[in-house]
């Protein structure tokens, strides 16, 4: 029997799911309104919202709201209720260059978050199947590449404003738990020279008030050489550098895509494994599941047999430590 499927019989069978877009949230003073997805069961009450932030890619439309389906698909038909906005650094959007905020519009990537917190009832609204069904006590945020610096700060991360040396700490206290894949990690002398100078926002990340419950998904063959010189181990800084509770999932002989969890058959992804990628959506699942219902001993349980699911396969795909 495959990991996965071992790990997939502890959080039940799939349900359908819906899924509308876009769902458009009104935001004065961004350059245009922020578009979403929603995706969620067709089925169920007092669902957890689970926010997603894409990451960049050369593909056009990975980097939007229609992006990492694999996992959105997953996610939906197992409880959650997956938002996904397209930020304003998505080519979709075909935004001048001289826009503020260009290129990768750190500020605006978590304002898009709180941003879809404080309009559930635009977003219910757009979605009728959605009234009354969501459970806005259990928010998660979800988070690849450059998504997973956005999910950092909402989660208690901080870095320095380059443009007036001002601390920026954005955490929501409404989102509880968090899951961070591929994600940046320390800046300092950990960067390439080119992503110091031209996004140097990344150069002073600081982890060490990062005190939300977050699983951090790091490939242990993912040197992202034009981002850091530190090597694989630079994505697993978000897991070392902060407080727990905290839990690393390293999955082997992963690369940046993580097997492909930003799209079906995306071109770009270096290490295509669909294996890989069930591993991905079947640990996330079961983590998010567990830290949103702490006082659950079933989802707890759920959680620990899933990791002792994976390290125990004839042919383990990763291996998870908590802290």
């Amino acid at each position: 029997m495959r990991t996965s499927t071992r790990i997939g019989d502890l959080l039940g069978p799939p349900t359908p799911v819906l899924s509308v877009r876009p769902v458009v949230i009104p935001a004065p003073g961004r350059a245009v309104d922020l578009q979403v997805r929603v995706t969620a069961p067709v089925t169920g009450s007092g669902l957890p919202i689970l926010l997603l932030s894409h990451g960049q890619g050369h593909s056009n439309h990975l980097s939007s709201l229609d992006g990492y389906a694999p996992l959105v698909d997953f996610w939906a038909s197992h409880g959650f209720v997956v938002v996904q906005p397209t930020h304003l650094s998505s080519t979709t959007l075909k935004l001048a260059h001289d826009t503020p905020g260009a290129p990768m519009y750190w500020r605006s990537r978590v304002e898009d978050m709180t941003r879809v917190l404080d309009a559930l009832d635009v977003i219910e609204a757009a979605v009728p199947q959605l009234l009354g069904r969501l459970d806005p006590s259990r928010v998660a945020v979800a988070g690849h590449s450059m998504g997973g610096h956005t999910a950092s700060l909402l989660l208690g991360a901080r870095l320095t404003d380059p443009d007036d040396g001002s601390e920026v700490h954005p955490a929501d206290p409404r989102i509880k738990a968090g899951v961070l894949l591929a994600a940046p990690g320390r800046g300092g002398d950990a960067l390439t020279a080119p992503m110091a100078e031209h996004f140097p926002f990344l150069a002073t990340p600081d982890f060490s008030r990062m005190t939300t419950p977050t699983l951090v998904v790091a490939g242990d063959k993912d040197a992202s050489a034009h981002l850091t010189v530190a090597g694989p181990e630079w994505h697993t800084d978000p897991y070392f550098l902060a407080p727990g509770p905290k839990s690393l999932l390293t999955l082997f002989d992963a690369e940046h895509g993580l097997g492909g969890v930003s799209g079906y058959d995306v071109a770009e992804t270096t290490d295509e494994n669909p294996e890989r990628v069930a591993t991905v959506q079947h640990l996330t699942g079961a983590y998010l599941r567990a830290r949103l219902h702490p006082d659950d001993p079933a989802w707890q349980s759920a959680w620990q047999s899933a990791c002792d699911a994976l390290t125990s396969a004839p042919k383990p795909m990763g291996r998870v430590e908590s802290k």
